[in-house]
């Protein structure tokens, strides 16, 4: 059973509302660093899978995988606090009477805010960067932001649903293992697998797309595009953790589960 870990997801919201009760700036500072360590792994996923993309080889997206995972690393080990593990945290707490859904909602309201700002920040800096000015260097990245704005929204709505459930189990699993380095493998396994799929993550597009725009871009890439895609793709990753993470496990973990077991 998965009890000891749940616990350790209980301790670990109540953790993050003691910050957002204590400063809301300092939860919303932890918000926009979230979403910056998710722009480190974007910018190194498309630079080295650009690489392939250029060659058309079949290794562009496994290599963008594989190098994306750094940025779960990064928020696991940095600080970061990112919407999408909130989904299933605190519903998680607030199913089990530990914090409640008015907080819930006002802490969600402000990571997703902090990562929207931490996104459009780091896109500013990878502007003055100069490390996407080349147009020889942008073909992957645009690819893949002109192909996730023209995917349908009940498309996109699905495809976050099961990312957020991938990405929820990279935080949740390794609660249960010891050392870090078997720790930061299932992370990665996890971040590889929602990526390789195709599955649809909020803060990882919100980084593409402020990205994408800073660039020398085709008219096929818009704000309104992204926006489009953002909307289902951050209701499905709020289902995705809150309902087949937070329900689902609060559900399968009820009190008295071992002894029927037994």
């Amino acid at each position: 059973m998965e009890t000891k870990s749940l616990i350790l997801v209980e301790e670990l919201a109540l953790k993050k509302y003691g910050i957002f009760a204590q400063s809301r700036l300092r939860y919303l500072l932890r918000s926009i660093l979230a979403s910056m360590f998710i722009g480190f792994g974007v910018i190194v996923a498309f630079k080295t899978g650009n690489l392939f993309y250029l060659e058309q080889s079949p290794f562009t997206y496994p290599i963008a995988a594989i190098t994306f995972g750094g940025a779960i690393i990064l928020i696991v080990y940095g600080g970061g606090d990112l919407f999408t593990g909130n989904t299933f945290y605190y519903t998680l707490a607030a199913l089990r009477k530990k914090m409640r859904w008015a907080d819930v909602i006002k802490m969600w309201g402000f990571s997703y805010a902090g990562n929207l700002m931490g996104a459009v920040f780091f896109a500013g800096l990878i502007f003055a960067t100069g490390l996407f000015k080349d147009s020889s260097s942008t073909g992957f990245l645009l690819s893949v932001a002109e192909h996730k704005i023209h995917t349908p929204t009940i498309e996109l709505f699905f495809k976050a649903i099961l990312c957020n459930w991938l990405v929820c189990l990279a935080f949740f699993v390794p609660m249960s293992q010891k050392g870090d380095g078997a720790k930061m493998f299932s992370m990665m396994l996890f971040v590889f697998t929602f990526f390789i799929s195709g599955y649809e993550h909020s803060i990882a597009n919100m980084a593409t797309f402020a990205v994408a725009l800073v660039t020398d871009h085709p008219d096929t890439i818009s704000l309104a595009g992204a926006i489009h895609n953002i909307i289902p793709v951050t209701l499905g990753n709020l289902v995705g953790g809150a309902v087949m993470m937070g329900f689902m496990y609060n559900y399968a973990n009820k009190p008295g589960g071992e002894e029927i077991i037994k």
